[in-house]
């Protein structure tokens, strides 16, 4: 799909921007409301020696907590969770923290072996397992109950995450995502999606045969989620409820509709094939889990948008909501 690219801009304090030591220790640089109960917070990330910004729905203390992945542009190109759904509406009444880190492009959220040309240092299972959640914690008063979502190329990074950190998580949303990157053609894919972004993936796990493919290969650790709730969906790549002329997400122009119809379409037909065999492997393992392969449906944000809805009441059971 089409790749936008632009900057992202962290203004702490009066404006300016401070870059701490590489021996600083994680930790809040800045909350800034914006309007309700939603807040931009800027976080020091001691393993990446940089800030990272996040938006946030607080609904007070007292609350678990939702992350949302974006997709491999982190949120910096198209657009966060928040532009492209109604994510904002959705959980306005609901008592729950949602959290979206803003950044992460081509990353898989992963920790890379080395530092990439492109990206620069990559830390992220670092920082959304370790550094993140306990300052979340204690500044908004979470309850420490923890889910996370993603989609397209986070779809993988939350089942990695959830798999890396035992326990940290209660439920896991993985939405159009190949879950698979231990076999040659799964990280082909992979190594494709990031190098659109100038990245090499080699950075992150090594060289063809290298056994960090195989390590962060949802599909070959599924015994490692169980005792996590877990939803899982794709379409098929054939058009779908929104992929039509007259849909909001198309609003009438020809061009959407080619490029969510050829481009979108072969993308999910692609993740379909590619994701089905963790759910047959939840399945052969005993390991409960909500599939929903749809019947139809292409690489878009409106199905997204739906998987939020649909995949809600897993969330709220598992975290007490």
């Amino acid at each position: 799909m089409r790749r936008l690219l632009c900057c992202l801009l962290v203004l702490l304090g009066c404006g300016i921007v401070v870059s701490p030591t590489a021996s600083a220790e994680s930790g809040i640089l800045d909350v800034r409301p914006l309007g309700g109960r939603q807040f931009e917070v800027v976080v020091y990330s001691a393993a990446m020696n940089r800030p990272i910004t996040l938006w946030m729905s607080h609904p007070g203390s007292g609350a678990p907590a939702l992350y949302l992945l974006n997709a491999v542009d982190g949120g910096e190109g198209g657009g966060p969770w928040m532009r492209r759904t109604d994510v904002v509406d959705f959980f306005a009444d609901k008592p729950v923290n949602v959290i979206v880190p803003i950044g992460g492009r081509a990353s898989m959220y992963a920790d890379w072996q080395r530092d990439d040309g492109a990206l620069g240092r990559n830390k992220w299972t670092t920082f959304l397992t370790n550094e993140l959640p306990p300052l979340l914690n204690d500044r908004f008063g979470m309850t420490g109950a923890n889910g996370i979502a993603g989609l397209s190329m986070s779809a993988t990074s939350a089942l990695n995450l959830a798999i890396a950190a035992p326990g940290l998580y209660r439920a896991v949303g993985a939405f159009s995502g190949c879950t698979q990157t231990g076999n040659p053609l799964a990280e082909a894919l992979v190594r494709a999606q990031l190098a659109t972004f100038g990245a090499d993936a080699t950075n992150m796990w090594g060289l063809p045969g290298d056994p960090a493919w195989a390590a962060n290969d949802p599909t070959l650790h599924a015994d490692r989620l169980r005792g996590t709730a877990i939803y899982l969906s794709s379409g098929n790549g054939v058009p779908g409820t929104h992929d039509a002329f007259n849909d909001p997400s198309i609003a009438g122009n020809v061009g959407v509709l080619v490029d969510r119809l050829l481009v979108g379409g072969t993308m999910e037909a692609v993740v379909g094939g590619c994701s089905s065999p963790l759910a047959g492997r939840l399945a052969q393992l005993g390991i409960p889990a909500d599939v929903r392969f749809r019947p139809a449906g292409t690489h878009a944000w409106p199905y997204w948008q739906d998987d939020v809805h649909d995949s809600w009441p897993m969330f709220a059971a598992a975290l007490g909501i």
